[in-house]
């Protein structure tokens, strides 16, 4: 690999800085005829067979050189294309100069090349036999150009974008470079965001040759000869010093392969020199980066036009296809990526967002791709205040070519007077003297323009805001001059002229440490008290705590500390008196006495047994994961005291789901605790009756001791069973089966192997009494429960056969001691009548 790499280093080296493509050549005009349309080539990403090309040259007026213009159809690299496939036009002549070159291309072309050669005597003998010795070289330079050309697209819209708001707008760089970057598929460095908002669009537009990244859906455009081994071998030895040092984008990469083919087939006569193309409506203006020569050899100019391949549509994608959008906005941007092209070139065209209503009505509303917003903005102005209802799902569609093509869809919605309400536990956790947030809920997110607060005296305060949900937006509230009390939230919505109020009330919060908690053996401690969010350490002698998670309860601050020194923090004695000094951000300390409490309480779980209840044997589901337990049924598991040695008469403990939605208590008090003596204790618990049906999923246990509560540990899985009740299958195996019960929305899925190879995913929310499954395997299903869907389960319930069973098969024929086949005995051992003696016996009169 080693020897090949040098080899390939003379190659590399000369071209590891390629020369611009800065020099303005002539133009072009090409239209593209299919059927009875025509498109500019500049909306055409790839040609068919028996499409029509009309090809008209533009030189300046004081042209003095005559161009020999031939249009050339290639059918891969080693099938050289016939004389006949060679179309040339004299430039310098009236009929070309004025009504052009139009040309078919044949069946079985794959490629298409225009020159443009100096006029000399032989120049079109000598272009045939340059292009019919050596095809495959011109066909990887086709190739290669449309490649450049794509890449090259994808580059100027990203500086053009740049150095506009580099004019208008300097202050929205930082904002517009990452869309710009997930538009066009471009490396934007982080770094540049960084700076002062005069030196951005400089350190943006930096490196131009190794800002384009690879791009799936442009290199499919326009394949590469060079695949597998071939490729691997290229980027690697572009990561080489003398290759470029790794700054191979696909642009350069390109401009590399071009400079290589064209030096490798100089002859006496010609050199040919790359002519990139910029798509201008119809016009294609062609920039070169070789100085062209009129000497031997004379420089020919190579242009590529698309390929001719099946059409490869953009794989367009919703960034966030979850996201909800605000059909009254008069101008609506929809985020898609995944195609670079749709944003710098004309081949997807003719786009719109299209509506239906419930009603049946039909609205295509123009979009426009703009990398600067990163996506496609929609006008909504042509639809009328209401039409589209409260909600509506719209789809983006238009032509790639001549071809049309489907993008994502996505849900809008209206504005409209909805409920706002602030999210649970955020009533009484706004406090004055600071900035603070909350989060207000509501379907009408997508339509916020503006979210305003409102003082007692009427004054408005702007807030910043942004939506976190298609369901929530969170909004920071600047309270750092507001008085205590009543506030109000003002939110205006793009379609509707009044704004909602939403009432607040703020809390005083003078500063103030309440108390320190910490227990022997523990490395973490609460701080209780208020304006915690100042808090920068907390020490006890010279042990140093760091602050950590923040919460406010009910208008005080409970933030968790973290020692610094595991172990010196363990070393603390029960019951010892401290004094703790906290220090706040601005420099000022405050000193509070405390108590180190009594080490927590801890169990250890010794066993569990579950007893499953008369309805959950009926449900025919039989349960594999070690640790699951149905609703219903009955759960015991024993327990040993680790701290403190012995059970307390007073001591509890404490069942709850993962999230502590549902919790329940269980004691001697209650019946639910048993002791076996005062180290042991054996534990009753009935989820069902604890914490109802809507309980699911793991259950953690912590015990309870002098009203000090011990660390969570993990209990058990919690299920809920669905009723099966019958599994109907007919004979014919190919036939699916019916499984019919009660809850069955409480299945994920249901499948006829342990190894869910054949399985039906049971929709959510699912309402009905039988659903469709597939033939068991050995009479058997096995399911998944929402509930714990990582565990498969076996279903018990028989199989009820349905239908007409398939014939027995017939017994084989026995010969007799002759040799003669002998039919087989009758139900009373007679032997029957052999079908083929051509008589029956005759019936018994009795």
């Amino acid at each position: 690999m080693a020897g090949v790499i040098a080899l390939l280093m003379p190659l590399f080296a000369p071209a590891a800085s390629p020369a611009p493509f800065d020099l303005a050549g002539p133009t072009l005009h090409v239209l593209v005829t299919r059927g009875n349309t025509y498109l500019p080539v500049s909306q055409v990403p790839s040609l068919a067979e028996g499409d029509k090309l009309w090809i008209k040259p533009e030189f300046p007026k004081s042209q003095s050189a005559r161009y020999l213009m031939v249009a050339v159809f290639l059918r891969g690299s080693t099938n050289p294309p016939p004389e006949d496939w060679f179309f040339p036009c004299k430039t310098w002549t009236s009929e070309c100069k004025n009504r052009g070159l139009t040309v078919t291309v044949p069946e079985g072309a794959q490629q298409v090349l225009i020159f443009l050669a100096p006029e000399t005597n032989g120049d079109l003998k000598s272009l045939i036999n340059a292009v019919r010795g050596r095809p495959g070289a011109f066909v990887r330079s086709t190739q290669e150009l449309n490649q450049v050309a794509l890449d090259r697209s994808r580059l100027d819209a990203y500086l053009e974008n740049v150095n506009k708001l580099n004019w208008s707008s300097p202050n929205q760089l930082s904002e517009v470079a990452p869309l710009l970057a997930r538009s066009l598929s471009v490396k934007v460095d982080a770094q540049c965001l960084e700076k002062r908002a005069s030196l951005q669009a400089s350190c943006l537009t930096a490196g131009k040759d190794s800002l384009i990244l690879a791009d799936g859906h442009s290199m499919t455009l326009s394949r590469s000869l060079t695949e597998g081994a071939a490729a691997d071998l290229v980027l690697k030895a572009a990561a080489l010093p003398e290759a470029g040092a790794g700054a191979y984008s696909p642009y350069v990469s390109s401009v590399l392969d071009i400079v290589r083919i064209f030096d490798s087939f100089r002859t006496a006569q010609y050199e040919y020199i790359p002519a990139l193309v910029t798509h201008r409506g119809d016009q294609l203006a062609l920039t070169l980066n070789a100085v062209p020569s009129f000497y031997d050899p004379k420089s020919v100019l190579v242009v590529a036009l698309p390929l001719v391949e099946p059409a490869q549509p953009p794989p367009l994608r919703a960034v966030n296809p979850q996201n909800i959008y605000c059909a009254s906005r008069s101008e609506l941007v929809l985020p898609v990526t995944g195609a670079p092209l749709v944003y710098s070139t004309a081949y997807a065209h003719d786009v719109s967002l299209n509506l239906q209503t419930a009603e049946g009505q039909s609205f295509h509303l123009r979009a426009q791709a703009d990398p600067a917003r990163g996506g496609y903005v929609v006008n909504t102005r042509g639809v009328p205040n209401g039409a589209l209802g409260s909600s509506v799902q719209g789809r983006l569609r238009g032509f790639w070519g001549f071809d049309t093509f489907e993008g994502p869809v996505f849900e809008l919605r209206n504005a409209q007077a909805n409920a706002w309400a602030l999210a649970k536990g955020d009533e009484k956790a706004l406090i004055v003297g600071r900035e603070d947030t909350v989060h207000l809920q509501s379907a009408g997110v997508s339509c916020v323009d503006e979210i305003m607060l409102r003082d007692p005296d009427g004054k408005e305060l702007r807030t910043q805001w942004k939506a976190v949900g298609p369901n929530e937006v969170e909004v920071t509230l600047p309270l750092q001059n507001v008085n205590p009390g009543p506030l109000t939230l003002l939110i205006g919505q793009s379609g509707m002229r009044d704004r909602q109020s939403l009432p607040l009330t703020v809390f005083s919060a003078p500063s103030s440490i309440d108390e320190f908690k910490l227990h022997a053996g523990d490395i973490h401690g609460v701080l209780v008290g208020t304006r915690l969010d100042e808090v920068a350490s907390l020490s006890i002698g010279n042990l140093v705590f760091s602050p950590g998670e923040l919460n406010t309860e009910q208008g005080r601050d409970r933030l968790t500390v973290h020692a610094l020194d595991a172990v010196a923090a363990t070393a603390l004695d029960a019951n010892k008196r401290v004094t703790v000094m906290v220090t706040l951000e601005d420099g000022r300390t405050i000193t509070r006495a405390a108590i180190i409490g009594d080490q927590r309480p801890s169990v250890e779980l010794l066993a569990r047994s579950v007893l499953p209840s008369e309805s959950t044997q009926a449900r025919h589901i039989e349960l594999s994961g070690p640790k699951e337990i149905p609703h219903d049924a009955r759960l015991s598991f024993s327990l040993r005291a680790i701290s403190p040695k012995s059970f307390a008469r007073d001591q509890v403990f404490e069942v709850a789901t993962q999230d502590e939605t549902f919790s329940t208590t269980l004691s001697l008090a209650n019946g639910a605790v048993r002791l076996e003596n005062s180290r042991v204790a054996l534990v009753t618990f009935n989820p069902a009756k604890a914490f109802g049906f809507s309980a699911f999923g793991p259950l953690k246990l912590r015990t309870i001791a002098g009203g000090t509560q011990g660390d969570w540990q993990p209990l058990a899985t919690l299920v809920r069973l669905p009723a099966l009740q019958a599994l109907s299958c007919p004979y014919d195996q190919n036939q699916a089966c019916r499984l019919s019960g009660a809850d069955l929305f409480l299945i994920e899925a249901i499948a006829a192997d342990p190894q869910f190879r054949r399985a039906v995913a049971v929709p959510d929310g699912f309402p009905g009494a039988q659903i469709v499954v597939p033939q068991p395997e050995e009479d058997r299903l096995y399911v998944r429960l929402r509930d714990n869907p990582s565990v498969t389960n076996a279903v018990t319930l028989p199989v009820n056969r349905t239908g007409t069973p398939p014939p027995a098969p017939l017994p084989e024929k026995s010969p007799n001691a002759s040799g003669d086949v002998q039919p087989p005995p009758d139900g009373d051992g007679n032997a029957q009548a052999d079908p083929s003696a051509g008589t029956a016996p005759a019936p018994d009169p009795n």
